[in-house]
């Protein structure tokens, strides 16, 4: 491309819309029309300047509410410090961050990247580098569950359980099985001496908002246990205080070997993270693995605060009390609407509402009419409304949140 060239796609000065996304973004994405510009709490407000009630914190990121003043805080203050530092060195903030993880969970050691999809990527090849290590290098396998969701590297795309995400970029990687999940017979037919690691999310976000039962992880750990193998929870949406427990394991538990966490860690800023014990980490050397941006000063500061600031049993607390109120609050739609909805579903603050036969296939006209009464929800496949509010919401909110939806089924039984 040459000078003259180049100069005839500076950016103009006209205003950026909806329309522009269309225009100018690789389309992997179908936005929604309303376009934020500014928050609090939970409050959107769009270009128009209407407000909406965000039921989404950004798929289970923003958990301490958009612009938390303590987190906005950590940022400007870090920002006059120190910013990157390329990992030749390491730094104050993710050293702090590593050693507070580690005291609040099972693990000695902490890996940290930028995304849940680096973290599970990193997991997924700890298991194989472990298996290796220890004399085992035919143990490749991995085992999943079908509608799992795992990230959208090819690993980890091709891990996760849903074949519409794979579609297209074959071949995938190999030594790769799918079952069932919640059904640990399934499990066990699968299980071989050549599996090196079992993969699951204690609650399947993408996949429906299911989650597991105590029987099927505890059956799992005894399944990797008797074979060698090694357990790893994908904690990224249903992690860092989203069920009420800091971590989804706490509550039913069953300890695994590796965890990855990432979304709310950061509250919004990119940072992701792999838990593990002495004895796998010992399996990466140096050299083995790494990214550019992983323990990144800001990222870790805002994390530290995020980290600090849920796990404290008062807030924890508070989080299943919502949780209780939001459940009752959409088992009462479900009552009013029977026609529509078929249950709630889920754990803590990560809900679902399952469609009823009538209306399945119908998340996303119910999301938008939502939109439309000025409430932001989420779908996980085609026939589950999912419900993702950051920790921080009231009661009141959660009253609001159920009228508006309320006025939103009213509009697509109507119609």
């Amino acid at each position: 491309m040459t000078a003259a060239t180049a100069t005839t796609h500076l950016p103009t000065t006209s205003p950026v819309t909806r329309q522009t996304f269309d225009e100018v973004i690789v389309p992997t994405y179908a936005p929604s029309n309303l376009v934020p510009v500014r928050a609090k709490g939970l409050d959107v407000w769009a270009q128009d300047g209407r407000q909406y009630l965000d039921f989404t914190a950004g798929i289970a990121v923003t958990s301490l509410g958009h612009c938390h003043p303590d987190v906005v805080h950590t940022l400007q203050q870090q920002a006059e410090k120190l910013w990157h530092v390329g990992n030749g060195y390491t730094n104050e903030p993710v050293l702090e961050l590593a050693r507070s993880l580690v005291a609040a969970t099972f693990a000695d050691r902490a890996f940290f990247c930028n995304s849940g999809a680096e973290a599970n990527e990193a997991a997924l090849k700890l298991a194989r580098k472990y298996a290796a290590k220890n004399g085992h290098a035919h143990k490749t396998r991995i085992i999943s569950c079908v509608n799992s969701f795992h990230g959208r590297t090819l690993f980890t795309v091709s891990v996760g359980g849903q074949p519409k995400y794979t579609e297209g970029f074959g071949p995938l990687p190999p030594e790769l099985t799918h079952v069932p999940f919640n059904d640990i017979e399934a499990a066990r037919a699968a299980m071989g001496d050549d599996v090196c690691a079992i993969m699951v999310e204690p609650i399947q976000g993408e996949g429906g908002v299911m989650p597991a039962t105590t029987e099927y992880l505890q059956a799992l750990r005894e399944l990797c246990d008797q074979h060698g193998a090694l357990l790893i929870f994908d904690e990224v949406q249903c992690g860092m205080g989203r069920t009420g427990q800091l971590f989804a394991y706490m509550g039913y538990g069953v300890v695994p070997d590796i965890l990855t966490t990432a979304k709310a860690l950061g509250n919004g800023y990119p940072i992701g993270g792999m838990l593990t014990s002495e004895k796998v980490a010992a399996a990466f050397v140096v050299g083995t693995h790494g990214t550019t941006y992983g323990g990144n000063p800001l990222a870790a500061s805002v994390a530290l605060t995020v980290l600090r600031t849920i796990n404290v049993p008062s807030f924890l607390l508070r989080v299943k009390h919502a949780s209780k109120t939001l459940i009752l609050a959409l088992q009462g739609l479900v009552q009013e609407y029977p026609q529509m909805l078929k249950e709630v579903r889920g754990s803590g603050l990560l809900l679902g509402i399952q469609l009823a036969d009538g209306f399945k296939g119908r998340a996303k006209e119910i999301t938008k009419a939502a939109e439309d009464q000025g409430l932001m929800v989420l779908i996980a496949g085609p026939d589950v409304l999912r419900f993702a509010p950051a920790l921080i919401v009231s009661d009141e909110q959660i009253a609001e949140a159920a009228a508006r939806l309320r006025r939103a089924l009213a509009t697509v039984a109507a119609a």
